[in-house]
């Protein structure tokens, strides 16, 4: 399909991917998110990614790049994630505004494309769950379409399936009214290809998540910025420090991940912010 892109496996023909998600992007640099400054938080991020020795063959960013909705903000993600080399893949979250991100573009590193088929056995469907103006997600038909079509147009290759919102529950009565609605619709999807898919990615959240859901594997990721506290009820702020996460993509269809994380202590939120 015309809006495909292909990228080249690493050593083994693994795929090895990065996510970085929910940066929440200020215009101006002492822009602060529940008392972390999001443009410092990120830049760090990105100077410990450059500190390890990580191959890899693209960056996934999946939402809320931007908190203010300016044009301003997405160069400055632009920008940042520049010294990372790597083509990166942006998808809307709630916060993002899509014509600025459209207009931030054209950029060499950064793309918006819904499918990548990636080394010689994977696929990446990315999915536009932004409802506007709300923070909770929808997948409108077309976008169940498109998953269904290319779900069934590569049957042979194993699916990797982003979007912003969280698709199951994580536990937190505050943040699960913010989920994915009507969710079942894009399970049914799922179902009708459960060989193909190994796993549904997403962001949001701004905690680490990684179980089994009727067979599919459903993994979210740490925030650049503010963690929030796994499986509380009420709004509340967790203690880790932002993260990223790595994926390996293997031909059999097995993945492994994991999560990194700044040092322990850095970038500590308001404890006493009542609500985000």
């Amino acid at each position: 399909m015309s809006d495909s892109i292909s990228i080249e496996a690493e050593k083994n023909n693994c795929i090895k991917l990065l996510q970085i998600t929910d940066t929440h992007l200020f215009v101006d640099d002492d822009g602060s998110l529940l008392g972390v400054n999001t443009t410092e938080s990120f830049a760090a991020v990105v100077e410990a990614i450059l500190e390890k020795p990580i191959d890899f063959s693209a960056i996934l960013a999946t939402g809320d790049i931007s908190q203010d909705h300016t044009q301003e903000s997405y160069q400055k993600f632009i920008q940042g994630i520049k010294p990372l080399k790597k083509t990166c893949f942006w998808l809307p979250g709630n916060h993002d505004y899509r014509r600025n991100m459209a207009s931030a573009l054209p950029a060499p590193q950064i793309k918006c494309v819904p499918h990548i088929l990636a080394g010689d056995s994977w696929q990446i469907i990315l999915l536009d769950s932004q409802v506007e103006g709300v923070p909770h997600g929808h997948l409108k038909p077309e976008q169940l379409t498109l998953l269904d079509r290319l779900l069934s147009e590569y049957p042979e290759k194993h699916a990797l399936v982003l979007m912003h919102h969280h698709p199951v529950f994580v536990g937190s009565a505050w943040l699960d009214q913010h989920a994915l609605k009507e969710n079942h619709n894009f399970w049914q999807v799922v179902a009708k290809h459960k060989h193909a898919v190994k796993a549904v990615v997403c962001g949001h959240v701004h905690q680490n998540m990684d179980k089994i859901v009727d067979g599919i594997r459903v993994i979210a990721t740490p925030s650049t910025c503010v963690q929030f506290k796994p499986e509380s009820d009420d709004f509340a702020l967790d203690l880790l420090s932002p993260g990223w996460r790595e994926f390996r993509l293997f031909d059999d269809g097995s993945i492994e991940t994991e999560v990194k994380r700044l040092a322990n202590g850095q970038f500590q939120p308001d404890f006493y912010a009542g609500g985000y």
